[in-house]
């Protein structure tokens, strides 16, 4: 286990974090040799939409996934896609690719005038259904993992699926507190879209 100078476990090691349960997703790939990352995307997921706790998104993005175990998961048969991230309704932390890689969460997306957001961002998954509100323990989650991404990368922007892919995605909806979580970090507003800020 790498050591950090005062001889304490490191908060990263490897694009790993350290206080994330750690699930290998096989759905991941180089990032361009001059990507810098510097977006988070979050986005909001549950398997079946609306239903919560269990293991389904898990086993998305691991592949793993019975598709035959109900019938929305048919019309998701055979999809390949991944996060670097994934929280809880309770908060707990999940994740899949290492940060140095590019995971598979925005799809044909662009933002900030480049295309492709895959191959500079970090994709944090809610455990959510797009439109409706998140837990406490997911904002406390999302605040802690975003500060900690802060001190490691070059981030600038945080948005969400629904700003770098309008039109076809969106997600986290009008319940994610974007506000909350600006105040949370200290950050300005030119860190974050232009849409309106309330849950």
């Amino acid at each position: 286990m790498a050591l950090d100078a005062a001889g304490t476990p490191a908060l990263w090691q490897q694009g790993w974090y350290r206080h994330a349960r750690r699930l290998d997703s096989p759905n991941f790939g180089q990032r361009p040799q001059a990507a810098q990352i510097d977006l988070i995307v979050i986005h909001s997921i549950s398997l079946p939409p609306g239903q919560y706790g269990g293991a389904k998104v898990q086993q998305l993005f691991t592949n793993e996934l019975d598709w035959q175990a109900h019938p929305y998961f048919e019309s998701i048969r055979g999809l390949q896609v991944s996060a670097h991230f994934f929280i809880e309704r309770t908060g707990a932390l999940w994740q899949f690719v290492s940060c140095q890689h590019r995971a598979w969460h925005a799809g044909v997306s662009s933002y900030r005038g480049r295309s492709n957001c895959n191959d500079d961002s970090i994709g944090i998954e809610l455990e959510g259904l797009e439109g409706s509100h998140f837990e406490p323990g997911q904002y406390e989650s999302l605040r802690s993992l975003c500060a900690a991404l802060l001190q490691a990368y070059p981030i600038e922007h945080l948005a969400g699926h629904e700003h770098v892919a309008p039109g076809r995605k969106l997600d986290p909806g009008a319940g994610f507190d974007w506000l909350q979580l600006r105040n949370a970090l200290g950050l300005p507003a030119s860190c974050f879209p232009p849409a309106p800020m309330g849950p």
